[in-house]
């Protein structure tokens, strides 16, 4: 809410102006913004579109192509003038001296920043915070109030120190606001003559540090400069996102028309479904000129302004000299969007943006000439002779591919991949059908007239021009040979991106294969760890025999003890295998069908000879029970002895032949 505050402070020192001096404002140009209400920020709609900010390009990098803020928007939307000399002039390392002959305020020695409480209580709003129980309006009338008596109410010197220093903290934490809780001087020189600042193009300036402020990082959340405009910019161009209320239709400038829609969801799920809603947005809905219906009633800044709309060009604000690609968006001025260079990184921008610290003395007009007298003469205006936008889509496609995809849903490389080859496709398939056309009418309209002309103007003429019929057939038979080749060129060209498609294809397939795989792995794990967990139970059940056994047998049993005990051992070394089976398959990724045979394998023979294991152990226990019992029935019967097993059956069979 550091915005909100910043510019709550800016626009009650402006109410507590006396009339002249906000008349000396509005003639400056910065009357229209204190025109505009407190807007609610809105910072999950600013954090999705820095997101989607190309830093190479200067641009927003939509699925359905590049869109830039453009002066136009600035003009219409807050008011600024974007006509005038460029805001350029020096930078110093140190505006200590420059501060306290035209401020009148401590800036401390080798430093750029004025503390913001000290300009605060020059301008009688050292009472910024807000007291228990006061609501927004009551807060807002105290603090113009008390700013009201610590403002001078007659020109003069001081009114045009106060001046100052209202301009210091307006451009400082309003338009051109950074991170921090200080104010920056870079401004100041351009302060010194009231009576220019008027001359600036204060509002192209406002565009570069708009276009600054997006290429920072994706993750910081907080709101700086004047957000009505990015989040006014989204409602007119984007508006089914439904992030806007248009309150009250017809106000200019268009800020003031609109109002933040409250939405109490976490941030992170707010910036989430914008994600998502732009990924799948649809495309016709997409309004490229906003402005169609839009009159000049009330806007006589827009007569001066137009001259600089719909061109590329350079924008200054001091340090800050930033392009203004509105080629790449030639959609925005009714055009059909030709095929263009995309622009790389540009290395004009050294020696950075950053202020803090010390840096020699720069003279920005002579360090940016070129790019000054770029402005002078107001760019260059954007032309397209373009039937269709198929080739700009086609090289949009293959630079930015699936990139241009936030939402968690469209991260698959594989898609974008996919959506690139097929815009291919689809162009080189319209390619084919142009030259089929161009070739048709050719062979038709063309040469068939000329070698008609040429055989009606009679035989004589045919003779003495040397056979040229036989010329004209020559030249007609070359072109029809020359198209077939574009043509099969053409299709060479559609076979080989149907064979990518075709790949593509089967890697998304695989991939979808692995996944099933893997799913089929994860249960193979799952029953794994189940028999593992048998194994140990049977092991522990064995240990536990092993204990009541030698409790109850004699001591002359000791072999059958060893026997058991050499058992148990390989059953804990089974189960043991069992578990490093399971942590093998947990730590792998992937597997294949042969791995997923071997598990399964695996897993029958250990079942296979845990079964046996377990019926050889019945049988021998059923063994030692009958033994047992015999010994007992020799203890119970003297000296009667048993024959052995086939004496007896011999016995009997004996006995019987008797």
């Amino acid at each position: 809410m550091r915005a909100r505050v910043s510019w709550t402070l800016v626009l009650a020192a402006f109410l507590a102006f006396p009339p002249f001096q906000r008349e000396r404002v509005m003639e400056m140009g910065f009357g229209e913004i204190f025109r505009i209400e407190r807007m609610r920020v809105d910072p999950a709609l600013t954090q999705a579109l820095r997101s989607r900010w190309d830093t190479e390009a200067s641009a927003f990098a939509f699925p359905w192509g590049h869109m830039i803020p453009s002066l136009e928007d600035v003009s219409r939307i807050t008011g600024l003038r974007v006509y005038g000399r460029a805001v350029s002039g020096y930078t110093y390392p140190c505006y200590h001296d420059l501060a306290e002959r035209l401020l009148n305020l401590p800036v401390e020695r080798r430093s750029s920043l004025v503390p913001r409480v000290a300009l605060q209580e020059s301008l009688g709003l050292y009472e910024a915070g807000k007291n228990a129980g006061e609501n927004e309006d009551e807060y807002f009338a105290r603090l113009a109030r008390v700013s009201r008596r610590e403002l001078a109410s007659q020109p003069g010197p001081q009114a045009d120190l106060d001046l100052r220093r209202f301009l210091v903290l307006f451009l400082g934490r309003l338009l051109f606001a950074t991170r921090g809780d200080t104010v920056h001087c870079r401004f100041l020189p351009l302060l010194e003559n009231l009576g220019e600042v008027g001359g600036y193009a204060w509002g192209a300036a406002f565009l570069a540090h708009q276009f600054d402020g997006l290429s920072v990082s994706e993750r910081q959340t907080s709101t700086s400069g004047f957000y009505p405009f990015l989040q006014v910019w989204a409602y007119l161009h984007l508006p089914v996102l439904g992030r806007g209320d248009l309150t009250q239709p017809g106000l200019v400038p268009i800020a003031r028309r609109w109002d933040s829609r409250r939405d109490t969801r976490h941030l992170a799920d707010q910036l989430e479904r914008l994600q998502e809603a732009i990924d799948s947005y649809p495309y016709l809905d997409v309004v490229w000129q906003p402005y169609l219906g839009e009159g000049d009633e009330g806007q006589p800044w827009l007569a001066q302004a137009r001259p600089y709309f719909g061109r590329s060009m350079w924008l200054h604000a001091l340090n800050l000299v930033l392009p203004l690609n509105l080629f790449l968006t030639q959609h925005s001025l009714g055009l059909r969007q030709s095929v263009v260079e995309f622009p790389v990184r540009d290395r004009f921008r050294q020696p950075g943006r950053s202020f803090r610290g010390l840096h020699d003395t720069t003279d920005w007009r002579e360090r940016a000439r070129e790019q000054i007298e770029n402005w002078e003469r107001k760019g260059k205006g954007v032309r397209s002779d373009a039937i269709t936008d198929d080739a700009y889509l086609q090289a949009y496609a293959l630079k930015y591919g699936g990139k241009v995809y936030k939402s968690a849903r469209h991260q698959v490389d594989v898609s974008g991949e996919i959506a690139s080859l097929r815009a291919l496709l689809q162009s080189a398939v319209q390619d084919r059908e142009a030259a089929q056309r161009q070739t048709a009418e050719l062979v038709i309209t063309g040469e068939l007239e000329r070698v008609r002309g040429t055989g009606a103007g009679g035989a004589s003429s045919s003779r003495s021009a040397g056979g040229s019929p036989s010329l004209l057939e020559a030249r007609l038979a070359g072109a029809v040979l020359r198209a077939e080749e574009a043509q099969r060129h053409l299709e060479e060209q559609e076979r080989d991106l149907e064979l990518t498609h075709e790949h593509a294809m089967e890697l998304q397939s695989e991939r979808d294969k692995f996944r099933g795989e893997a799913q089929t792995t994860r249960s193979e794990r799952d029953q794994l760890r189940i028999r593992a967990e048998a194994a140990e139970a049977q092991v522990a059940e064995m240990a536990r025999e092993l204990a009541t056994l030698r409790l109850q047998r004699p001591p002359g049993d000791q072999e059958e003890v060893t026997r058991l005990r050499a058992e148990l051992l390989a059953q804990r070394t089974l189960a043991q295998g069992l578990q490093q089976i399971v942590t093998d398959i947990g730590r792998s990724r992937s597997r294949s069908r042969s791995g997923a045979s071997v598990s399964r394998a695996t897993g029958a023979s250990v079942g296979q000879y845990l079964a046996g294991s377990s019926s050889r152990r019945r049988n021998e226990e059923e063994e030692r029970r009958r033994q047992g019992e015999d010994s007992a029935q020799d203890g119970r019967g003297g000296g009667e002895m048993l024959l052995p097993p086939d004496k007896q059956e011999g016995s009997e069979e004996s006995g019987g032949g008797q």
